[in-house]
């Protein structure tokens, strides 16, 4: 970042109060943040604050660096003293998931019943997820190819194009993920064409993207002596040529990672899953 980046940009206490894991609020607080290029939050992250003392420790904070506070808290005294605490001291505070419940109860009519992380419960839901983490870190990086049937996802695509981080989100969402590394003169598994029920997805990126991330892991590794094809820009770009044409003849769809983050290339497949099963279930009732 230049100086005058930095002598531009203005930063602001963020607290997030959570009687859970805090993990809504983070979302929640990082995305509000992002649409703010000139003011950057410093987090402080409170989990489990679940009786008084503990947030006592959360109040001495506040008062020490006001900032926004957020919230999702079940107790309702805890509640009312922070929500007290912060219009006292004219300390802007929300509670994050009361406009939603509202919305809910408006709707659905009755009560809420409270439950302290009531989305982490060890439900079925929960289960299926576990499965598909054991599936994706059994099937990393072209292990167990045999097995490639039971994916519901396979991803495709050079060294660091992203594929592990994108099939460990995918696992945490339930979805089974297996990739495979495309490496040049190697041939691909050859059952891959033939898979029935998993959707196929190539992940590519600007060759230049590819050659920085990988110059970057040889630095962290110390090796930068070694192959130098790996990281010339006009190999890693035939490289990249190729996987796309590979994806094209066997009519697989391919995303450009280049710009995207993890959690947009992620959503790009969930949406192609859910058209890919779509299409599968009208094949079978037909």
């Amino acid at each position: 970042m230049s100086e005058t980046n930095l002598a531009s940009e203005s930063y602001f206490h963020l607290h997030l109060v959570s009687d859970s894991t805090g993990e809504t609020l983070i979302s929640v607080g990082r995305a509000a943040a992002a649409q703010y290029s000139s003011a950057r939050p410093i987090e402080h992250i409170y989990p489990l604050v679940r009786n008084q003392k503990q947030l006592d420790r959360v109040l001495v904070d506040i008062e020490a660096q006001p900032g926004i506070v957020l919230y999702t808290l079940t107790d309702r005294e805890l509640r009312d003293r922070l929500k007290t605490y912060c219009t006292r001291n004219s300390i802007p505070v929300l509670s994050v998931l009361a406009p939603v419940v509202r919305l809910f109860q408006a709707y659905l009519g009755g009560e809420p019943t409270p439950r302290v992380g009531g989305q982490h419960q060890l439900d079925g839901e929960y289960f299926r997820r576990i499965d598909a983490m054991n599936f994706t870190v059994t099937h990393d990086d072209g292990q167990h190819t045999e097995g490639l049937e039971g994916a519901d996802v396979v991803l495709l695509g050079i060294s660091r194009s992203s594929k592990t981080p994108t099939s460990i989100y995918l696992a945490n969402r339930g979805i089974k993920t297996a990739n495979i590394p495309l490496v040049p003169n190697v041939p691909v598994p050859p059952g891959l064409y033939e898979l029935k029920h998993p959707l196929v997805v190539g992940l590519v990126a600007s060759a230049q993207r590819v050659v920085e991330i990988r110059r970057n892991r040889l630095l962290g590794l110390n090796a930068l002596q070694g192959d130098e094809s790996y990281i010339d820009e006009d190999a890693v770009a035939q490289e990249v040529a190729h996987s796309r044409q590979l994806c094209a003849r066997a009519g697989w769809p391919v995303i450009d990672v280049t710009r995207r983050s993890i959690e947009e290339t992620a959503a790009a497949i969930i949406g192609l899953l859910q058209e890919h099963r779509r299409r599968i279930s009208e094949e079978f009732s037909s």
